[in-house]
């Protein structure tokens, strides 16, 4: 192959530039396994198959476990400055008018972390913040990928491998270490073999309202997360900033086929679909929030997830190729742990290679370390949308569906939520870096 035109040697190939892929590049040049040399030249390659960064789903909650993974990275700083916390949930049950309020901190107290309070962030920022601290020309746009294989690392050396990938354009990608960060359809996990994604059978609905910034204006809504739950209906809203406010409605009383069949991408009819029919008997306040959302970061898609055991057995590295993010363990939204389970990958997977000779050996021990974790973070989310949706049971009134609202309604949130809350305190440790990657981190800290 050496002689093939068009042919690239790098380091590490990450495919997809989400939170994932970024989160990885950059803890990967931090280490030093592909190395920081300022140029981005024969380092991380991050092929994205879009034109640009994506912002779908406008943003999400960062959790300590997300906070402990950025510091890791060294980025927190530039986003708990801009982000003000919050610490409780305040959940309506409009079936029965009853109100519960609880707080995150699981049984864990950690006052003196100042910097892991639970925040709501843009997703555009987040990405920015890991995008900015990648050389020019470390992410490729408009890159779909068309094939991958390995091949011997040398002739005569069958021990070590190398990651080949081809993009359609022609180009041919040769790397030490592959890495597949391209979300929950993802090419790299197919090529591994590892299980397709199940329906959770329910769907979801986000948006982003943003509310006039002028003098008195502003949405005035308190800092925390408001959620109003009814058959087949779960509803939040948790405030960003002054102006802006993240909402979401998850049903499962249509079916994310048809929802994507009938609304599609358009955000008249997701708007329509929420205030007339989905969100009918929702309060007045959540209906004026989601009324003032921008049409750009309105969507509506199916919650999939990948099985915990299917997590626990499935091939998820080969040789110099693996997974991270909602490519490794997709999750439903329930726990708000999809971003931060990616940041820890990115973290324990760096750390892996950078400790090991061979990129196999490092990769395989990589995902040794998250199995267990990243499976049981996918039980706790499907869980916790089971029963706080009051089961998927087609009828209000059904044996299982009424027994679920009563376990949900007098033990889960009391005895139950506060064990999966402490999942959101786990620490994935932190990184090693080279000398060039402590210089990266320096700059950072600077500007």
């Amino acid at each position: 192959m050496g002689g093939e035109k068009g042919v690239v040697d790098v380091e590490a190939v990450v495919v997809g530039a989400g939170i994932a892929g970024l989160a990885t590049a950059l803890a990967l040049r931090r280490t030093g396994v592909a190395r920081a040399d300022g140029d981005g030249g024969g380092g991380v390659v991050v092929l994205e198959r879009h034109a640009g960064l994506r912002a779908t789903g406008a943003a999400l909650t960062i959790f300590p476990n997300g906070w402990f993974a950025l510091r890791a990275l060294g980025v927190a700083h530039k986003l708990t400055s801009r982000y003000d916390s919050y610490q409780t949930s305040v959940v309506t049950n409009l079936e029965s008018g009853s109100t519960q309020v609880f707080r995150f901190g699981g049984h864990k107290t950690r006052s003196g972390e100042a910097g892991l309070k639970v925040r709501p962030v843009h997703r555009k920022a987040l990405l920015e913040a890991m995008a900015e601290e990648l050389p020019p020309g470390t992410i490729r746009f408009n890159s779909k990928l068309t094939s991958i294989s390995t091949e011997p690392a040398a002739a005569g050396d069958d021990d070590e491998e190398l990651a080949v990938v081809r993009l359609e354009d022609g180009t041919a990608i040769r790397s030490k270490v592959l890495i597949g960060c391209d979300g929950v359809n993802s090419v790299v996990a197919r090529w591994l073999g590892l299980s397709e994604p199940a329906s959770s059978g329910r769907s979801c609905v986000r948006g982003l309202a943003v509310f006039p910034a002028a003098a008195g204006g502003g949405h005035g809504v308190k800092k925390e997360l408001r959620q109003f739950l009814s058959h087949g209906i779960r509803a939040g809203m948790v405030p960003i900033s002054d102006t802006d406010i993240y909402w979401f409605v998850v049903n499962n009383t249509i079916p994310a086929g048809k929802a994507k069949k009938e609304a599609g991408g358009d955000p008249e009819k997701i708007m329509r679909e929420v205030t007339d029919n989905l969100g009918r008997h929702l309060p007045d306040e959540f209906l004026d929030v989601a009324r003032h959302s921008d049409p750009d970061n309105l969507t509506w898609a199916p919650l999939l997830y990948r099985a915990p055991w299917a997590i626990l057995t499935g091939r998820a590295s080969r040789g110099p190729v693996t997974v991270a993010g909602d490519a490794f363990h997709p999750m439903t939204p329930d726990m708000a742990q999809g971003g931060c389970a990616a940041l820890e990958d990115a973290v324990v997977l760096a750390r892996a290679l950078s400790r090991s000779r061979r990129a196999a050996d490092g990769a395989a021990a990589y995902v040794a370390e998250r199995r267990l974790r990243a499976a049981w973070i996918v039980a706790g989310a499907y869980l916790s949308g089971y029963v706080q949706q009051g089961s998927t049971d087609a009828s209000p009134r059904g044996v299982r569906a009424l027994a679920v609202k009563l376990f949900r309604d007098l033990i889960f949130y009391r005895f139950i939520f506060p064990f999966l809350a402490d999942t959101m305190w786990f620490d994935c440790g932190h990184l090693e870096y080279s000398e060039a990657g402590k210089e990266e981190k320096k700059k950072s800290h600077v500007h």
